[in-house]
């Protein structure tokens, strides 16, 4: 059991790395899409005079920014946080509809598919 129980923590250790780099890569491509549409709006907003053409920079922003607290930042650390507030004292929002599974559960449905698959 305690093998089986690192093998899944090891796991999910690599599936969060994975997730950090890929939002450290993506950071990469989005920072380059934002700097040049920054410097283009900003451009156009002089040239015509409107400032209007400047609007998109703000969602624009609130998603770079996003992307670099998820890779960089301490994004992880505070939904950690958060996750752990509400395993302490929300405990009623994380259960399972019908309650837990049982082993009677499991074999009732297997034993219902089994007669389901051998009727037809």
């Amino acid at each position: 059991m305690e093998r089986q129980l690192m093998m899944q923590n090891e796991m999910r250790e690599r599936q969060m790395a994975m997730q950090i780099a890929w939002s450290r890569e993506f950071l990469k491509y989005f920072g380059t899409f934002f700097g040049i549409a920054a410097v283009s709006l900003t451009a156009g907003a002089i040239k015509k005079k409107k400032p209007a053409f400047l609007f998109p920079i703000v969602p624009l922003g609130f998603v770079l920014t996003y992307q670099y607290d998820m890779g960089y930042g301490t994004l992880i650390q505070r939904m950690k946080g958060e996750a752990e507030n509400i395993l302490e004292t929300e405990k009623s929002k994380l259960q399972l509809p019908k309650g837990m599974i049982t082993f009677e559960n499991l074999e009732k449905a297997r034993r219902e598919q089994s007669k389901f698959f051998i009727d037809k």
